[in-house]
Formats: C-alpha cells, sequence, structure tokens
C-alpha cells in the first residue's frame, strides 16, 4: 500500500481547475464599481425568475426575451473574447474596468436585438410573421451572431460551428447530397423562422431554461450554501467510510447525494473531489483511479433526480408528460450507474489491500444530523412538491423559499444579507452559459423544423442500420437474429457513437436535444417509444464526459488528483462503463424505466436483476479480480457471458449462470490456494 503527502489544494488552486477545465466558469475580472454593477444585474436576473415563475402572469415571448436579454448581456460582460483576454491591463484605453468597450457594446446591443421583438404589440407581430421589415432582419442577425459569439465564449466553440453548419445547410439546401437536399432557404426566410417565430431562439430550449432550469440552479446553489452539501458528504463519510477502500465509496455515496441539488458534472467533480481524491490517495489508490472515480461518480449527477441538470425539464416540454414520471423513469439507471462504479472499486481495493477510515477519520452520525437536519427540508419540500404533481417552478418556488427560510433559522449554517445576495449573483451567473447554448440549441432546433432535417437523417441512420443488418444475417450463426433486430441493434450504436461524439465539448443538455432531433424519428421507425429514446440519447450525451479525447470532468479530477489527464480519462470511462451499456438495457426491457409502455413488475424485477448481474460481471472482467486474480482468458469469458445477463429474460439469465459456475469454482480454488494463478500461468 502507497502512502501520498501531496497538500490539499487551497479553495483558490480549486476553483482554477474549474475555470481551465469548464469554460462556463471562465469569468472575467472587472473593476469594482462595473463589478457591483455587474452583480446587482445578476441578483435582479434571480429576483425576476423567481417572481415570473412564481407569482407573476408575463407572455411567454417577453419571459423569455427578458431571459434572453439578461443572459447576453451578461456573457459579454463577464466572458472575455478569450481566456486570456483578462489579462490585458484594464487601464488600457479601450476598456472600462477590464471590459474592452466593444464588449459594452455588445452587450447593449445584444439586449436590444433581444428585447425588440417581445415588446412589439402582439397583433404587430403577428402581421410582420412571414413578412419581415429591414428592421427585423437587422435585430434578428445581430441577435443570431451575437447568440452564436456569446456560446462561444461561454462554452467553447463546438456549439456555435454546429449552429453555423446547420443554418449554412438552410440556406444552400439545393446543393446538398441525396436524401439531404432540399429546396433551400433565403436568408429573409431563416431570420423570419428563427428569430420572428418560437420555432428558433425562442423555442422550447430558451423556454425552459427561462421557466424552470434556472430556479433549480438558483436552488442548489441556496441548498448547498445552507449546509446540504456538507450534509451529503459527512453523511457518505459515515455510511461507507469505515469499509475496505472506503474514501473512494465515501467519493461515490457524496457524488449520488451532491447529484440530487446539482446537475454539472465538473463542479461535482471539483466540489465532492476536494475531499474524496485527497482521501483516496492516502488510503492507497493510484492516483489515475483516485481521480477517475470521483469523476465517473460525479457525471452521476446528469442523471440524478430530482435535478439532473436541465434534460429532465426538456423530456417534460417535449413529451407533455408530468416531471415525476420522468423522474421515476430516470431513478433505478442512475442507480446502476453508481452500483457499477462501486462494484469496481470495490474489487480494486480488495486486489490492492487498501483500508478503510479509521475511526478518529469519519464523523460522528449524531454531530451530523445535530448540525445539519435543518438542511434536509428545503430538499424534502422540493421532492414532495413534485411527487405530488405540482408543476416543476411551483416545486423550485417554494423549495428556495425554504432554502432562505432555514438559512436564517439555521445556526450552524446561518444566511446572512450578503450571504443571500451572493447567492443570488452565483446562482445566475451559473446559468449564463447554459443558457447561452440553449439560445443556440434553439437556432439548430429551428433548423432541423424548416427543413425537416431530422427525419432526412432519421431515414439515412435507418437505412444505413438496414442495410448492415442485412449484411450481417446473411452470415452463419448471426442469422439466428432477423434484420429488424440487426437494425435496431446497429442504429443503436451508430446513435450511441454519435452522442459520444457531439457531447465532447458541449453541453450535455445541448447535446441532447440535437440528436433527439434526430434519433427520436430513426428509432421511431424502428418502434421503439419516445420515452425510451430520449433517454437512450441523454445518456450517451452525458457519458461524453468521462471519454477521452475530450472527457472534461477526468481532466478536472486529474488536476486534483495530480495524474495524467488522458490516463484518468481512460480510467474514468472503464469504471463508467455500467452507463453505457445501460441505456441498451432499457431500450429492449423499457421496464426498467418504471413508466414505459407495457410495465410489469415481473418484467421490471427480472431486467433489473439482469443488469445488476451484468454489471457486476463486466465489474469483475475489467478489474481482473473477484475472490482471487483472474487470467486472461477468465476475464474475458466473464466479459463475454455477462452480456448474456444484460440480455433481459430468464432463459439468457441461467444460461450466463450456468456459463459462470466454473469461473466460481476456479476463483474458489484459486483463494484457497493463492499461488494457483502462478502455477496455471506457466
Amino acid at each position: 500500500m502507497s502512502s501520498d503527502t501531496t497538500p490539499e489544494l487551497t479553495p483558490e488552486q480549486l476553483a482554477e481547475i474549474e475555470r481551465k477545465f469548464d469554460p462556463e466558469t471562465a469569468f472575467r475580472s472587472t473593476g469594482k464599481n462595473l463589478g457591483f454593477v455587474i452583480a446587482a444585474a445578476l441578483v435582479a436576473m434571480s429576483v425576476y425568475h423567481f417572481y415570473a415563475s412564481g407569482f407573476g402572469l408575463i407572455r411567454e415571448i417577453l419571459h423569455r426575451g427578458i431571459h434572453i436579454s439578461f443572459v447576453l448581456g451578461l456573457v459579454y460582460l463577464l466572458f472575455g473574447f478569450r481566456k486570456s483576454s483578462s489579462s490585458i491591463a484594464p487601464s488600457a484605453w479601450y476598456r472600462f474596468e477590464g471590459v474592452p468597450l466593444i464588449d459594452l457594446l455588445f452587450a447593449f446591443l445584444a439586449v436590444a436585438a433581444a428585447m425588440y421583438l417581445p415588446l412589439l404589440p402582439p397583433e404587430a407581430l403577428a402581421q410582420r410573421v412571414g413578412n419581415p421589415s429591414p428592421i427585423d432582419i437587422f435585430m434578428g442577425t445581430a441577435l443570431l451572431l451575437l447568440t452564436l459569439e456569446a456560446t462561444r465564449r461561454s462554452v467553447g466553440p463546438t456549439l456555435p460551428i454546429i449552429g453555423m453548419i446547420f443554418i449554412a445547410f438552410a440556406y444552400f439546401g439545393p446543393y446538398m447530397p441525396g436524401a439531404l437536399k432540399h429546396g433551400g432557404s433565403s436568408w429573409l426566410g431563416i431570420i423570419n423562422h428563427l428569430y420572428m417565430t418560437n420555432q428558433g431562439i425562442y423555442g422550447i430550449a430558451i423556454g425552459v431554461m427561462a421557466q424552470y432550469v434556472f430556479l433549480f440552479i438558483l436552488f442548489g446553489v441556496l441548498a448547498t450554501r445552507i449546509g446540504l452539501g456538507q450534509l451529503f458528504i459527512d453523511f457518505a463519510m459515515v455510511i461507507a467510510g469505515r469499509y475496505s477502500g472506503g474514501p473512494a465509496k465515501v467519493a461515490i455515496f457524496s457524488s449520488a447525494f451532491m447529484g440530487t441539488i446539482s446537475g454539472s458534472s465538473i463542479a461535482n467533480t471539483v466540489t465532492t473531489g476536494a475531499l474524496t481524491i485527497p482521501a483516496m490517495k492516502k488510503v492507497g489508490y493510484p492516483p489515475h483511479f483516485s481521480g477517475a472515480v470521483e469523476a465517473t461518480a460525479s457525471t452521476g449527477g446528469q442523471i440524478t433526480p430530482p435535478i439532473m441538470g436541465a434534460a429532465a425539464f426538456i423530456m417534460v416540454e417535449y413529451l407533455e408528460i408530468p416531471l415525476r414520471d420522468v423522474l421515476a423513469a430516470a431513478l433505478f439507471p442512475a442507480l446502476l450507474h453508481y452500483f457499477g462504479i462501486l462494484i469496481m472499486v470495490h474489487l480494486e481495493a480488495k486486489k490492492l489491500g487498501l483500508r478503510g477510515l479509521r475511526a478518529e477519520e469519519l464523523p460522528k452520525m449524531g454531530v451530523v444530523l445535530k448540525d445539519h437536519w435543518l438542511s434536509l427540508i428545503p430538499l424534502i419540500i422540493l421532492v414532495y412538491l413534485i411527487l405530488s404533481g405540482k408543476t416543476p417552478d411551483f416545486a423550485a418556488v417554494y423549495g428556495i423559499i425554504a432554502c432562505v427560510v432555514v438559512g436564517f433559522l439555521n445556526p450552524t449554517n446561518r444566511l446572512s444579507l450578503k450571504d443571500l445576495w451572493d447567492s443570488l449573483a452565483a446562482g445566475a451567473k451559473n446559468t449564463l452559459a447554459v443558457g447561452a447554448a440553449a439560445a443556440t440549441v434553439g437556432v439548430v432546433v429551428g433548423v432541423v423544423t424548416l427543413t425537416g432535417v431530422g427525419f432526412r437523417l432519421g431515414f439515412v441512420v435507418v437505412q444505413t442500420a438496414t442495410d448492415i443488418g442485412t449484411m450481417l444475417s446473411s452470415l452463419p450463426v448471426l442469422n439466428y437474429f432477423a434484420v429488424s433486430q440487426w437494425a435496431l441493434f446497429t442504429s443503436l450504436i451508430l446513435i450511441a457513437i454519435a452522442c459520444i461524439i457531439m457531447g465532447a465539448g458541449i453541453p450535455t443538455t445541448a447535446t441532447y436535444i440535437i440528436l433527439v432531433a434526430v434519433a427520436a424519428p430513426a428509432l421511431a421507425q424502428l418502434q421503439v417509444e419516445p420515452l425510451v429514446a430520449h433517454f437512450f440519447v441523454f445518456y450517451y450525451g452525458v457519458l461524453a464526459d468521462i471519454t477521452p479525447p475530450v472527457a472534461l470532468a477526468a481532466y478536472a479530477a486529474a488536476g486534483i488528483a495530480g495524474s495524467n489527464p488522458f490516463k484518468t480519462g481512460n480510467t474514468a470511462f472503464r469504471l463508467g462503463i455500467a452507463k453505457a451499456l445501460v441505456p441498451f438495457v432499457f431500450v429492449y426491457s423499457p421496464a426498467l424505466l418504471l413508466v414505459a409502455d407495457g410495465f410489469t413488475w415481473w418484467a421490471f424485477t427480472v431486467t433489473l436483476l439482469g443488469a445488476m448481474l451484468g454489471i457486476a460481471s463486466l465489474g469483475v472482467a475489467f478489474s481482473g479480480y473477484f475472490l482471487a486474480t483472474l487470467n486472461t482468458l477468465e476475464r474475458w469469458w466473464v466479459a463475454l457471458v455477462s452480456f448474456l445477463f444484460i440480455a433481459p429474460g430468464l432463459l439468457t439469465m441461467a444460461i450466463g449462470i450456468v456459463l459462470m459456475l466454473p469461473i466460481l469454482l476456479l476463483q474458489l480454488k484459486r483463494r484457497r490456494s493463492p499461488s494457483l494463478l502462478d502455477t496455471e500461468s506457466n
């Protein structure tokens, strides 16, 4: 067992790591006076959204316009043209307290363009849709370009490039190849659709951000501030810290708990990783493995109810089902994700002979509950209101009220007026990047609805998968499966790969919205129900955070662990292999999602048991250890047999158990004679 003497990182160092790997937090420094004005605008943004969603009756397009104006205006004040731009001397003539004059101009123009349309009288707007005036075209063009640039600054270049490709696709439709060819659209037609209607920038994506997501992000910030995050970390240490390899298990439980109030993989990694990664290294885990455990566990926050980033609320709008149904569907797939990581770290701890935390290193349950139990009340209220059928914004508003009340009453984490001001500003600041991304996603979705490219690409995917399936079904042994079965399987593989590639450097919600426009029509042609198709795309979009070469959560964890980023990313992907398999499980057996069509408790039980056995078997194969070490042939055997467990059905499960028995017998024998593996290898 190794020891680690690396000093723990300071809060400033942790903030720098988050800034480096998460472009959404790369805020520029400003002068004191302008900084106060920006903070006041951020607080005003929070107060406005709290009022509008909880008590106000504001026209839909006006509400969305105000949201976009806040987002874009503040992005140009808080994000530089490039990350290094904040290093330019604030006293330069072309800057005002650290902000270039051109950015001040862009901020003003963005606010004007975003508010121009919503402030038009409804009757005037109705007459101009389809026949925009020159000023409409100017404002629409300005908002489109400023949205793309704001997204590049706050999220990165990938998503704006995709947006420009889609715009070019709409304009150059007659020159597109094959099934992608269409009649094309003039610039007037593009601006009319993307700006003048609710099918583009002012579409569902930005509407969900303004109505729901903002409030839930604000709730997460306030809940963390009043001590709920610390309660989760301490509670996880009490539950899992004493067992073999305890700090790694603490990382899993604390990240799972934190996932209920935060939907950001990188923020979760930095928050909980500051404690768990040094503790893992201290008991003997290699640095790259320590970082990988934290990164993989933290990505689970985006699939853990009740917040789930923004995807849950987008699904509510797209599928027109209650939020509680979406959260119920997400519950067991999320638990399987954490179960898979737990199996892997337990086997790794046993293989390395790692200890748990000592009694003096663990908090006392009584003290933890005494200090922090009040901070649970807002989360309980939030979950209760959602489960009782209240709308998400109603639940979030009263959850926020509960956070403030508890914060003022709780003696351990008392909330002062300054803390409340800072939390309101921080909550709004955390929504800027996702808001800009949502506006750009609206551009992409608008082009999809304008050109019908979603169905065209869906047809291409299905046709390609069918051709591959026809070829495979003609081969010996593989012809046991029908062409339609191979077509579905191949389509899932193609869509999964597309999700992982698209998710490289793009926020999960943006990946989900863009790809569901393609995947949903393709999977619908293969008789996959909409809820399942949406969850499939969403899960693979999340997986991109721990999939090299752009595994941002893993790279942030590597910065804390002091390990090789690429090695950490590869290990994180291995630990998160369960997340890569679970979507296939619920496609072939939707009962795992609880609220999918055809649900029965028998089908659910068989599917869940099979998935757990399959994930555990894969954990054994990847770690190379069960009761004793496995040789290479045994690891391959266990990996292949594990797919029989994952394929839902009692027959395949029984065959898998029978085929696994020889490995179990060998493991029992080898455990009694540890030198047996060396003898067999010779």
